[in-house]
């Protein structure tokens, strides 16, 4: 039903855009060929001011040349005339009469005018309902998959198979400042600086050089504002003048495939967010106290510190010590996996983890006999490095953990291996193309290679699509984004109006739009705003999602939405160029899920 009405807003929208200059214009006794066309994007056709009764009032830039809407009626007077040579009775059928001598107005009151009846427009044509739209347990697809193709499913563990709580995130904050402390001898002060919920976002940039933590879209801008020098904002105009003039980054030239430097670095992962606020606090810390430092050092120290919580086990330790406090959802997990193996597909499992830590947490979610449902196990497998060479063989584990020293010449049911390398895996398992289906949370080292180069199937995991679903679900939000594109289709097409007066009214619009920005961008972080978007543009984030996974959800668990033949079909949204001829991508995440409300009845 909502999104019927949806479908009923953008019909409305574009009906009322061919009417609305008519009225509007009656109501200013402006003759309606004066008006210029629908503000917003998808109400324009071909560049032509529609009237009433499909003529077209000629185009837009006849009114640019003469800034006002009474030298325009002049103009269109100019083309009356030319028309009653091609032939009168269409002209005469359209119950007007057009005539050089149409009333003068004031450009700015024209300007608000317009201003005002697109505002109305869009506070009336939002329907009941329409910010609820969006399911946040809903697949959504990059790439045309068929699930019926699909034999063999793979899986990473941490923030795949199991998702972590937030808590997770503190401890490792606080264990990682200790090192830094005690171990890099760091000053004491920065013992002082607690851990900050919601400071940084996944898929940030980070200048090692320059200390600077910031959003960069997918053509390599960096999103003004975003731009953290410790905790603090840095001014925009400083930012320009620190990239020379210009907010571009050459990303190719200061960071590798993997976005791991040596100049700029980018956080792919989840894990990477108490990495983000440690280098933030610790920036914040020198500036504030007025210490020199070298950037560079910092960041080195910092990575190390967060890498010995991984590398000495803390973080393990905590999980394993208390797994109802920081496992979220095991009973999801075990129902994607039963499913899957019930219905005669194979499963294998690709993690960094050891096997002591993974087994641990699997009899946790899924029982004691986990393994069961595997036909591979692969633990510390040193990804990305095992999808893209071929130098560590594979190791097998006994039951009790410990390697063995025997030659693998196949990848047994109900064993554990450890290390080994994807050319290897191929081999021993004949599991190739497109019929493999592969799911992690990290972009790189997951999904990127496996797609790239062997032509898996491959699905990310982006537990922040629940959060930012309820801020698209949010009556606010709604409003504040449709209103925000309508006054830039009004920017759009009256920036033909340059007399003094009208220019102010255009640069009011455009810190309203500003404003509008900040607004949008503050409902998901105040500081870094959308994962997925930076203003109209998605993130560099976003291109490399769209790039690496065929499809994308918030966790493993709505793929128990979907029976296994189900196919997904890409959203067709128009280009720049392209009509929206179509309303189906309205309805993407639209589609009603049935298992958080049936768990009970699938496990």
């Amino acid at each position: 039903m909502a999104c019927k009405k949806l479908g009923s807003l953008s019909n409305a929208m574009w009906q009322r855009s061919t009417t609305c200059r008519v009225s509007l214009c009656a109501g200013l006794k402006i003759p309606a060929f004066a008006c210029g066309s629908f503000a917003s994007a998808g109400a324009t056709m071909n560049g032509q001011n529609c009237c009433k009764d499909g003529h077209n009032c000629g185009p837009t830039r006849n009114l640019a040349a003469n800034h006002s809407p009474a030298a325009a009626a002049v103009t269109s007077h100019r083309h009356q005339i030319v028309g009653k040579n091609r032939g009168e009775e269409s002209l005469t059928k359209s119950g007007r009469a057009f005539s050089s001598t149409a009333p003068q107005i004031n450009s700015k009151t024209y300007l608000w005018a317009r201003y005002n009846e697109m505002k109305r427009l869009v506070h009336d044509l939002i329907p009941p309902g329409v910010c609820s739209l969006l399911n946040p347990s809903t697949i959504y697809a990059n790439n045309e998959v068929n699930l019926e193709e699909v034999d063999i499913y793979g899986f990473d563990y941490d923030y795949t198979l199991a998702l972590y709580s937030s808590a997770l995130d503190e401890m490792i904050y606080n264990k990682a400042r200790e090192f830094l402390v005690q171990h890099y001898k760091y000053p004491e002060g920065i013992s002082k600086y607690d851990y900050i919920p919601n400071f940084a976002t996944r898929g940030l940039h980070y200048d090692i050089q320059k200390g600077l933590l910031m959003k960069i879209d997918a053509f390599h801008y960096i999103q003004l504002g975003t731009v953290y020098r410790g905790l603090k904002p840095v001014p925009d105009d400083e930012v320009m003048k620190l990239y020379g003039g210009s907010n571009h980054v050459p990303l190719h030239q200061v960071s590798g495939f993997y976005g791991k430097g040596p100049k700029m670095k980018q956080f792919m992962d989840v894990f990477s967010i108490p990495e983000m606020t440690l280098l933030a606090a610790a920036n914040d810390y020198f500036i504030s106290n007025d210490i020199e430092y070298d950037p560079v050092h910092l960041y080195k120290d910092v990575s190390d510190a967060i890498g010995m919580v991984h590398i000495k086990g803390y973080m393990y330790k905590w999980i394993m010590q208390d797994l109802e406090k920081y496992i979220l959802r095991g009973d999801e997990t075990y129902a994607v996996l039963h499913r899957l193996a019930s219905q005669g597909k194979k499963l294998f499992l690709i993690t960094n983890s050891p096997f002591s830590f993974v087994d641990k947490g699997m009899k946790y979610m899924v029982g004691k006999e986990w393994r069961d449902f595997f036909d591979v196990v692969i633990v510390q497998a040193d990804k990305p490095h095992f999808f893209n060479d071929c130098v560590k063989p594979f190791r097998r584990l006994d039951s009790n953990g410990d390697l063995q020293w025997d030659r693998i010449k196949s990848l047994d049911k109900g064993q554990i291996y450890k290390q080994g390398n994807l050319v290897d895996f191929l081999k021993l398992t004949g599991w190739r193309g497109s019929k493999v289906f592969y799911f992690g949370d990290h972009l790189y080292s997951d999904l990127a290679d496996l797609m790239l180069r062997h032509g898996w199937r491959t699905g990310a995991i982006v537990p922040e699509l629940e959060v930012e679903t309820k801020v698209v679900n949010t009556e606010q939000y709604a409003q504040s984004l449709t209103w925000l594109q309508a006054l830039t289709g009004l920017l759009e097409r009256m920036q033909m109006y340059r007399d003094p007066e009208s220019k102010k009214v255009l640069q009011e619009w455009l810190k309203e739009r500003e404003e509008l920005r900040a607004v949008t961008k503050n409902l998901f972080n105040p500081h870094f705003g959308s994962i997925f978007r930076t203003c109209h543009n998605p993130t560099y984030f976003s291109r490399r999602l769209c790039r690496f996974s065929d499809l994308y959800m918030a966790s493993i668990s709505c793929l128990l939405n979907y029976d296994l033949s189900y196919t997904f079909y890409p959203r067709r949204t128009p280009l720049q160029h392209e009509a929206p001829l179509w309303m189906d991508q309205l309805c993407t995440g639209c589609m009603k899920t049935p298992f958080l409300e049936e768990m009970a009845h699938i496990r």
